[in-house]
């Protein structure tokens, strides 16, 4: 059948990349490093204290643009998860995070969104830091499994069945 005008033909079937692909699952999970970095009350803390349940960490700075842009949905994100199978871990590391990070989440209008601090960005030693934002998830072990090195749209319907799929890893079927 010939169209009339130039583009009038059927469109190709479109689809829609969602930024979950953007994640990498790692062939096997990763065991990492122990190393502290300060919960919001300022005291030490390390990803020990989550073993038992999926861990996702969000390291992400003030002067990020991206990083503020993934902060509301990874605060809706945090609301919708399972607190007795998933934590979420957003790290800032600003060099001022004390002084700065509370007033701007407060501007954001996200006041009540836990903010994690890593000043001195020791987890360099854990992870590559070089470009943020960097989500990094760990399974249930604490080990890593899965790692992005960019911008994720939080909200996207499919995150909680892609983060079930780090639930009881140790499992496998074959």
């Amino acid at each position: 059948m010939a169209n009339a005008y130039p583009g009038m033909q059927a469109a190709a079937k479109q689809t829609t990349e969602s930024t979950l692909d953007r994640i990498n699952i790692l062939p096997q999970p990763f065991p990492i490093a122990l190393v502290d970095f300060t919960n919001p009350v300022g005291q030490p803390i390390n990803f020990e204290h989550y073993k038992g349940k999926v861990v996702v960490v969000n390291v992400w700075a003030t002067w990020c643009p991206p990083c503020v842009r993934e902060l509301p949905a990874l605060n809706r994100l945090d609301k919708s998860l399972d607190a007795e199978h998933f934590a979420l871990i957003p790290i800032s590391i600003d060099a001022e995070a004390v002084n700065v990070v509370q007033p701007f989440l407060e501007s954001l209008e996200l006041s009540t969104f836990n903010s994690y601090f890593d000043p001195q960005q020791q987890l360099r030693d854990v992870f590559p830091l070089d470009t943020i934002p960097a989500t990094f998830i760990l399974n249930e072990q604490g080990e890593l499994v899965a790692y992005v090195r960019s911008f994720v749209n939080w909200d996207d319907k499919n995150v909680i069945s892609f983060l079930n799929q780090f639930r009881n890893s140790t499992v496998k079927v074959q």
